[in-house]
């Protein structure tokens, strides 16, 4: 997965700034904290919200909060450690590490180049077909929200995701032939908004049930033994902290989004410690007020995802909206998560054939550039994630392996390790030992919960019907 080095290095240094050129000789970079904050946000704010009630209701109205609570704390402190391994050397004009794998090249090096590079991109092939899921639940949710208005809640309203999930992937095969991160600020301004959108109406239809209900569901320890097995419990519970780990990922492109930002000073590794600040306080603010009032509106009933899995029927017109604010801000997420993996692709195959017109030729489209590998390679990666999509669409349990598998490595260990060898910090020293105990700690909570999330995928799999109407 080891592709050369796509930072400054090579470039050279005396090239100057100008209007048009960082100092390293590279297209002049314009992002500011707040389109940095707008990537973060639709990175974050994403499918991930909606499970949130359902895993307090497995945690409890002790547990769930405080869990959350922690995970958005780890989430910002390990965020702002890969923050300053941006630059190798000087924080302002050290050589720039433009990718998470170049970050790891450069201070950790060997074999961990390697593996962090095959974690990250498979993460991103699974956010993937993750985000397919949930926006084609989205879609067939308004279709079943039409029906139950027009025929009653009896009415089964059975519906197939599979042809949301093509116009979904029809989507993004346009989409994808944007060339980076760059391009798509605009996507990330909307998806924001959207994502935003579709959180406001969950948490003010759960405010609006809890007032119905004259009071607040659920219990301190979550859903209880007897309504479930004592191991469906067990399960459920690590499938829970998977949930709420998928929520907060977004460290896998981090330094992707880092490397948006316009040159120092300030510099980038500053403004993005107050973009990850801001973006997860706004994020973790949302998200504490919609699993709460989610789980305070329907108790250990809530749904596996608040607003497709119809705890709420009315107003049916309102839920409309909100699931469409949650497909175009899929289809921007998409695009977020899959930039770093497209650009890692055509850098490696660059690399490899360099003498091949096919990898590099550009075709002028007025002021479009069109690649035909990338054409048809992206295309080909969409249409792969769809296909995945449509044989494995169960969005709680994808969501909670999501969540398992990158967690630890990506968002924890590899910034852990990184800033020890940037910082140069002594083994067995107070703060080495604390930074180990916290890797340490989060690598036995995604392992638990990768269990979970697994063995909930094995309980769908005995009754799903591939193919066929199971909504």
């Amino acid at each position: 997965m080891e592709v050369s080095p796509d930072n400054d290095q090579g470039h050279p240094s005396s090239a100057g700034s100008s209007d048009c050129y960082d100092d390293d000789g590279r297209i002049k970079r314009t992002g500011t904290v707040w389109t940095a904050t707008a990537h973060i946000v639709t990175a974050v704010i994403g499918s991930g919200v909606l499970s949130l009630s359902w895993a307090i209701a497995q945690l409890g109205w002790i547990i769930g909060p405080t869990v959350m609570l922690l995970f958005s704390f780890v989430t910002y402190y390990t965020a702002a450690l890969l923050a300053d391994c941006y630059r190798s050397g000087d924080p302002l004009f050290g050589n720039r590490n433009r990718s998470y794998t170049d970050a790891v090249r450069a201070f950790l090096g060997g074999g961990k180049v390697k593996l962090c590079g095959f974690i990250q991109y498979a993460n991103l092939f699974g956010v993937a077909i993750g985000y397919t899921i949930a926006s084609s639940i989205s879609m067939t949710a308004i279709e079943r929200s039409n029906c139950f208005h027009e025929h009653g809640h009896s009415d089964p309203c059975r519906t197939n995701s599979n042809p949301y999930m093509i116009i979904f992937g029809v989507v993004q095969i346009f989409l994808s032939q944007i060339p980076g991160f760059d391009e798509i600020w605009w996507l990330s301004i909307v998806a924001a908004v959207m994502s935003f959108t579709y959180s406001t109406i969950g948490l003010a239809l759960g405010i609006v049930q809890v007032v119905e209900n004259k009071r607040f569901k659920g219990n301190l320890t979550g859903i209880r033994v007897g309504d479930v097995t004592e191991m469906q419990k067990a399960w459920r519970i690590l499938q829970a902290f998977g949930d709420i780990a998928f929520a907060y990922s977004f460290s896998i492109i981090l330094v992707e989004i880092q490397d948006t930002i316009k040159s120092p000073p300030p510099s980038e590794a500053v403004v993005m410690k107050k973009a990850s600040m801001l973006s997860i306080c706004a994020t973790t603010l949302f998200y504490m007020l919609c699993g709460t009032m989610g789980y305070g509106a329907f108790g250990d009933e809530a749904p596996g995802n608040l607003l497709t899995g119809f705890g709420f029927y009315n107003p049916f017109w309102l839920l409309d909206i909100a699931n469409a604010a949650i497909v175009v801000h899929l289809v921007g997420a998409y695009q977020v998560f899959c930039q770093p993996l497209f650009s890692f692709i055509e850098k490696w195959t660059a690399k490899t054939w360099p003498e091949a017109a096919f990898f590099s030729k550009e075709i002028a489209l007025g002021s479009y550039k069109l690649s035909l590998f990338r054409l048809l390679w992206r295309s080909v990666f969409v249409v792969a994630t769809t296909i995945i999509s449509m044989l494995l669409p169960f969005f709680n349990d994808v969501v909670g392996l999501l969540g398992a598998v990158g967690f630890w490595p990506l968002t924890v260990y590899f910034p852990v390790e990184m800033y020890i060898a940037q910082k140069k910090i002594p083994s067995w020293s107070t703060r080495w030992v604390c930074l180990q105990l916290l890797s340490l700690a989060c690598c036995v909570i995604s392992v638990a919960a990768a269990i979970g999330s697994i063995a909930g995928i094995l309980t769908d799999l005995k009754v799903y019907r591939p193919f066929r109407p199971n909504y």
